[in-house]
């Protein structure tokens, strides 16, 4: 599984529209590593502790609750 480029993720932040950082995040993960799987991301995302408090934050525990996300993007 990749992990999540931080540097390359702030470069993209830069030119993004949205305005939450774990929205942004979702669009780089989805846009750079070229993901569409809401298993997947939720992988990435589990794998990384930054990530994982973004999560946390969102009350996200699963990979449903992640697609749910995703859909009201």
């Amino acid at each position: 599984m990749a992990t999540i480029n931080w540097d390359e993720y702030k470069e993209h932040k830069k030119y993004s529209t949205k305005d939450d950082n774990f929205d942004m995040l979702l669009e780089f993960i989805k846009s750079y590593y070229n993901m569409s799987s809401p298993n997947e991301i939720y992988k990435m995302l589990t794998d990384d502790s930054i990530a994982q408090m973004m999560l946390d934050k969102r009350s996200i525990n699963d990979a449903e609750t992640l697609e749910n996300y995703l859909y009201k993007l």
